[in-house]
């Protein structure tokens, strides 16, 4: 069994790696990278999910329980607002075009759209997790 100190490491390298998805997506934008870009913007997210798993003692590697478990435990009791199923959901699946589907390359305007999104998703779950720290 994990210890809280190796818990809240293993946090704070989660929201670090979602912040740094940040800077990697900026850079894909600025080099025209679109689908790299994409890419990065979901992972942030994922990686911020998995801070939050990690706090309430949720872990998994499967993306779609994850975004799940977020949905049912933050998002259906207003916790979180929303619309972040549906920042989630349209992340995943921009990332998930860009990876597999060569014509389903996200235009810079929609990927400078899904950098705010990003930006305002990981800070909003980053916030929670240091408003509510693991015991």
């Amino acid at each position: 069994m994990m210890t809280s100190e190796q818990r809240n490491h293993l946090i704070h390298m989660r929201i670090e790696q979602a912040e740094k998805a940040i800077t990697q997506v900026e850079f894909c934008l600025k080099n025209n990278q679109l689908d790299m870009a994409a890419n990065r913007v979901y992972y942030g997210m994922f990686y911020a999910l998995l801070a939050l798993g990690l706090l309430k003692g949720f872990e998994t590697s499967k993306h779609l329980q994850l975004i799940g478990w977020f949905n049912k435990t933050f998002v259906f009791t207003e916790v979180f607002p929303k619309q972040f199923t549906r920042l989630l959901k349209d992340a995943f699946d921009t990332r998930t075009d860009a990876d597999y589907k060569v014509n389903k390359i996200p235009t810079a305007t929609e990927i400078e759209a899904s950098l705010a999104d990003m930006k305002l998703f990981i800070s909003t779950i980053k916030a929670w997790i240091e408003a509510h720290p693991a015991t």
